[in-house]
């Protein structure tokens, strides 16, 4: 286990170490370069100089890659020229809006598709499971933005029943605050999940059924029912560890578009706006947390999944 968990750690930094080489170049290939894009088209020659030597491009790229490097290191992503405040300032006060966002979004989206999933398995080649089915379907081929466009169109707008635009507030408490605005953001980023949990909860769940213990507890007499919760669901939940790390870079890219569409001010806004705003060094500073949190939470997902699973042995 110790092996395993330090080569799993030497992966998720050689990655983290490939986003950071990623996110660079981006800076690189900007047409016009960055001091162009901060400044904008008609900044004078003298001006894009001071910018590029007091933003250290004026030496050479392995230079300013080893700069770039350090500066993450310490936590320093540069700053936001058009909201003239450090990009770290600005990701600490929206990231854990996201985090919110996103942490209510999967448990709900578990709290539903784990009883589908089992529902469909009860009721399986019935009505019930084929009309699920569909929904899962059309659920999992429904993009994010259309989605909430059609509930605020549909509940917000013509009903009156919950308001058009997520919770707003500078704190985390203060969004908390309005548990009624979070109905139509947060079914709209787990919609998706929902449907791809639900599905595979099925699948893993008629694959124990076939297992050789389920026979044994059937042949010392278990019921139906115990044979369903106390043994095959138990061990049909283990992969879905596995699923939820699998499925952060979906929930995080559905978190941009969600908080987009209903105005949250979280990570997705920020990043929505320093991309329609040619704010190139919040974009890339956005992008690269988001990335490190994605590999952070797969590293997490493969360690929990030996955890919970005693059979799992890694050599």
């Amino acid at each position: 286990m110790t092996g395993y968990l330090i080569r799993r750690i030497g992966q998720a930094i050689i990655v983290v170490i490939g986003v950071i080489l990623l996110t660079f170049l981006f800076t690189q290939i900007i047409p016009g370069g960055a001091a162009r894009a901060a400044l904008g088209q008609r900044a004078t020659p003298s001006a894009i100089y001071r910018f590029n030597i007091e933003n250290h491009y004026n030496v050479s790229v392995f230079q300013q890659f080893w700069i770039y490097i350090w500066n993450v290191l310490h936590g320093n992503l540069g700053q936001s020229f058009r909201q003239n405040q450090s990009v770290r300032s600005l990701i600490e006060s929206k990231l854990p809006k996201t985090l919110v966002l996103v942490g209510l979004s999967t448990i709900f989206a578990l709290i539903v598709a784990v009883p589908l999933g089992i529902l469909q398995v009860i009721r399986r080649n019935k009505p019930v499971d084929y009309i699920l089915t569909g929904v899962s379907f059309v659920g999992y081929s429904m993009p994010a933005f259309l989605l909430g466009q059609l509930l605020i169109l549909w509940l917000a707008i013509d009903l009156h029943i919950f308001e058009s635009a997520a919770p707003q507030g500078d704190t985390v408490w203060q969004i908390l605050s309005d548990p009624r605005g979070w109905i139509l953001p947060v079914f709209s980023l787990s919609a998706i999940t929902i449907a791809g949990f639900s599905r595979y909860m099925r699948s893993s769940m008629m694959e124990q059924l076939t297992e050789d213990y389920i026979r044994t507890a059937r042949a010392k007499g278990a019921g139906p029912s115990r044979v369903l919760f106390r043994h095959a669901l138990r061990n049909a939940l283990i992969p879905i560890i596995t699923l939820l790390g699998l499925s952060l870079p979906a929930i995080v890219g559905g978190a941009i578009i969600t908080e987009t569409v209903f105005n949250y001010p979280g990570m997705g806004l920020l990043t929505t706006n320093a991309a329609t705003q040619n704010d190139v060094q919040l974009l890339v500073g956005t992008t690269l947390v988001a990335a490190v949190a994605t590999v952070i939470g797969n590293l997490v997902a493969d360690l929990l999944y030996a955890v919970v699973d005693p059979r799992v042995r890694y050599s």
